[in-house]
This record gives structure tokens, sequence and C-alpha cells, in this order.
């Protein structure tokens, strides 16, 4: 009996207009990774929550189809090559409507045995956990209809056909990731997060400006014992990759930014979280209550909405305060556009819940956000006075010249993120790394330097160090991470780039950061 009811979401998906398109989300529970997928067969489609398995009742006239086009589709979508899982379906009586449930599983399975279509009908001993798991739950208040209850149960591992064991699938890199997201979200979801302005030249560009440096490695060196560590504004951290404010983490796992919160504070290292953030600052700090984090902020028309979230931070042991100023007016991302992209009901920008009545009468959506709402107008005497408000370190995001770099200097910030937000904004602009060098040229160690934008590897951590950069941020990586498994994987993918990061300063020859420089870097003619 499913037990320990905790959430119940209604979703009318009659307005889909292709048959074929889903909405889902991921959740964990116990280790086991669950998929929901909602697909369009003119039905309202009820799931629930529960504390090991997740119930999907579909509300149709014909219980046979609708478990049908349930079992084809969850075998196209989510028994992709590399995974399997077990899947139950199963009907009830409701006034006289409807089978019982041993003929519907008969037909169920022995139709998509006929069809390779239903993966209840293998691997065997996943058939016997899923049935096991079925035991009948009911849902009081739908009446008059036939209902087929769908237990979906996707374990994250490869079939080993000679045994019939299953082992769990090796992630090994961030590209690893990267297309378990893909496959995983909702393309609209998708479409957000991998978003560039314009064409993506320089979204792409971030990525590719790596290959065009090379290393000098330097050998015998005696690299028996190597050190990662380092510091940012004086606080030590494992190594020096951190989480970019990246925004709406619930999108992609249940506990959104609560999750990638504990990662950072198990690996120890610097989470900046984002202002557009779906869990708010409270339950952050609530999750992760020793972790080291700064907070991402834009400066909004109304000066007192930022002055209000600056007190709420800094009151609740946020470090250091991130002004991203590269937003004065958000860049076109045609996807979001075509996709017509919005937060999903159940979904808010937790830490403006209630400030903003985001409805039509109020006027348009941005992000989650009523449109206009940030401040075009900002400029340098803003960080005046966001220093005339807190006590806390001001570090600028979004900086990509020398002429800015001396101005941030002047202006008296603690440091500088080098950053084109991701290719979000202004394509055509440089790649970060490629903006490294003459800002910290420039900077001469007045204040500190740091990146974000196209780090995959950990011999891109080191490029960007030997580049001058103290410490790099990652923005897409972690939230392909949480897709994955939330939490852990996040945690895998930090891990993963601490250990390729550790590994490419020993090849080259450095036991610990400090001896990262310029001279490993070669930059390729081509």
């Amino acid at each position: 009996m499913v037990a320990v009811l905790l959430t119940k979401l209604t979703f009318d998906l009659s307005s889909l207009r292709h048959l074929g398109r889903f909405w889902r989300c991921t959740y964990d529970f116990q280790g086991v990774t669950l998929s929901e997928l909602l697909v369009f067969n003119k039905t309202t489609a009820v799931w629930e929550r529960a504390a090991d398995t997740v119930v999907i009742h579909l509300l149709s006239t014909n219980s046979y189809s609708a478990v049908h086009s349930w079992c084809f589709l969850v075998q196209k979508k989510s028994w992709s090559k590399h995974r399997h899982g077990g899947v139950v379906f199963s009907c009830q009586k409701r006034d006289g409507g409807g089978e019982e449930l041993p003929t519907v599983m008969k037909r169920v399975t022995e139709r998509g045995h006929e069809e390779g279509a239903c993966p209840l009908t293998r691997p065997r001993h996943m058939r016997a956990e899923a049935l096991k798991a079925a035991d009948s739950t009911t849902v009081e208040g739908y009446d008059s209809v036939r209902w087929v209850e769908v237990v979906l149960r996707e374990r994250m591992s490869i079939c080993n056909r000679e045994g019939g064991q299953c082992a769990e699938m090796a992630m090994v890199c961030l590209t690893d990731f990267e297309e378990y997201a893909k496959e995983h979200l909702s393309k609209a979801t998708w479409d957000y997060y991998a978003a560039g302005a314009d064409e993506c030249c320089t979204r792409d560009d971030n990525l590719l400006a790596y290959k065009r440096i090379r290393l000098r490695p330097r050998i015998l060196r005696d690299v028996s014992v190597s050190d990662t560590r380092t510091t940012v504004q004086g606080a030590e951290i494992s190594f020096p990759v951190g989480i970019a404010p990246t925004a709406f983490h619930c999108l992609a796992w249940h506990e959104g930014e609560m999750a990638t919160a504990r990662a950072t504070e198990a690996l120890n290292t610097c989470y900046i979280t984002s202002t557009y953030s779906t869990c708010s600052v409270e339950e952050i700090v609530a999750a992760a209550p020793n972790g080291y984090r700064w907070f991402q902020l834009y400066v909004y028309r109304d000066r007192k909405l930022s002055e209000q979230i600056v007190h709420r931070v800094e009151s609740l042991g946020f470090k250091a305060l991130v002004l991203t100023v590269d937003v004065p007016y958000t860049g076109k991302r045609r996807n979001d556009i075509r996709n017509q992209f919005k937060l999903p009901p159940h979904l808010k920008v937790k830490n403006f819940d209630g400030v903003f009545q985001v409805n039509e009468a109020a006027g348009p959506e941005e992000y989650g956000i009523p449109a206009n709402t940030l401040d075009p107008s900002i400029s340098w005497k803003d960080v005046y006075w966001l220093q005339s408000i807190t006590r806390l370190p001001i570090i600028i995001k979004g900086i990509l010249t020398k002429e800015d770099a001396e101005l941030a200097v002047e202006h008296g910030v603690q440091g500088i993120i080098v950053s084109n937000h991701g290719g979000r904004q202004l394509d055509g602009g440089p790649a970060s790394i490629d903006a490294l060098s003459e800002i910290v040229d420039t900077v001469q160690g007045r204040i500190e330097v740091y990146l974000d934008g196209g780090i995959r590897t950990g011999s891109d951590v080191l490029k960007a160090l030997a580049l001058g950069a103290k410490c790099v941020f990652i923005g897409r990586p972690a939230v392909w991470g949480l897709a994955y498994k939330g939490e852990e994987g996040v945690r895998e993918v930090l891990q993963i780039l601490n250990d390729e990061f550790r590994l490419s300063m020993a090849l080259s020859g450095c036991r610990n950061v400090a001896e990262i420089n310029r001279n490993l870097i070669q930059f390729s003619k081509l």
C-alpha cells in the first residue's frame, strides 16, 4: 500500500497540440530516481508523490488505450539503450466501470510483449520488483470514471544481460551528465538551461576558447602529494571550483537549490545563490547551515526590493554579494520565445513570494516576475549605494574589459567575476577565458578575479587559474547534476572536476594551487 502521501498536483493536458508531447519532472526517494511522464491523451492526469513510489492516475473513458499509450511512451522516452526499470499498470473498478486488475495486466503485458513496447515484460527481476510495488491505492473524489494507476520506478542502471544483474551506470565526465539531462528534461526546460542569446556564438565560443589554449607541462617535479585547496575572500575552500548563480533549480530536481546547497557544503566549496531561486534563501540556509555562500543580486527599479533582499541574506550569514551588471535588459533567447517559456504553476521565484502578483492583469511575465522589473539605469553610482546599505564584500559579475575592471577597483569592490552570462546576453562578445588575461593584468592583484563560462573539465580549471583566475564557477553542469540525481548528482559533478583538476595539476608538474602560473600556458596558433 502506498503510504505517506506528500504531494498531489493536477495537470490538464488537453491544451497540448501534438500527440506524443510530454511534461516530465524527476524526483529521488531513498536512492531511487523516479520520473513521471504525462502524455497527451485528452485526459487529465493526477500524480501523487509518496515515500517510495510515484502514482499517476490517468482519468480516461478508455482504460486500455490509456494504459497502452503510457506503456509505449515510457519505453520510447525512459528506457533508452542505457537504462531500464519497472512499470506497473493497473485498473480498478469504479461505479461498475473499468476492468479488474488481473485482466488489464494480462492484456497490457501480452500486447506489450508482441510489439516490444512494454518494459514490464522484461527483465524478470525488475518486473517482480515493480509488481511488488503495485499494491493498489485509491483516490477519493473521482467517481464515475475509469482510471488507470501507473507506478513508474526508474533506476539509473544498465543491465548485465548474462547474469541478470544491474550495475550502476558510470558517469565519467561532465558530458555524460549533459547527455542525461538533455534526454530526461522536458524540451522547454532543457532549452531554457541551454539557451544562448541570438545565434549562440558567444555561448559556443565559451567552450571552444579552451581548446585554443595548450598546456606546457613540467616534468620530474615530485607530484606524489598534491593540494587543491585555495581561498576566496579569505575563506578556505577545498578546490577552486564553485557553483555559479543559476536560476530555477526546481525545474531540474524537486529539492532544487536546497540540494545544490547541500552538495556544495559537503564538498566545502562556494555556492553563489541566485536571486531567481525556486527555494527561498531561508530554505537554502536551513538545508545546508554550514555551507559557504554568496548571494547574487540584481538592482530593481524599486530599490527597496534590492535593499530588503540584501538585509535578508546578510542576516542569514551569506558572506558576499555578487552584483550582476550585464542585464540592463534580458538577452534575446530564441528558444525561450518559441517555447513561450514560463515557470510551471507550482513553482515561483521564492525570494519574492507574495511581492509580485504575476497574472495577465499585472502585465507580461519574464522569468517568474513581471517584465521590466530590472532597472536599466543601473550605473557605477549604484555600487556606492550598495556599499552604503551593507557591510558584505561586493563582487561584480559581468565584466569583460580592462576599462571596466579598472573602474571596479576604483569603486572599491572586493572582486570581479569575468563573465558573459553563459553567452545568454550579448551575442558576439568575447569568451570569458579570452577576456581574463587583460583583466588580470589591469587589476594587478589589487582585488580577486574569478571566472565563469565554459568550464567542463579539470584541465579547463587549470587553464583559467594559470591565466590568473582565483577560482572558477560552473553553471549549467550543476543543473545537469541535479537532473541526474539531485544532491548526489551535483556532488558527483563537483567531485569529477576536483579529481580531473588534481590530475591535470600533477601531470603539469604542479603540487598545489600556488605553483600554477602563466608559464603553463601556450596559445594554439590554430
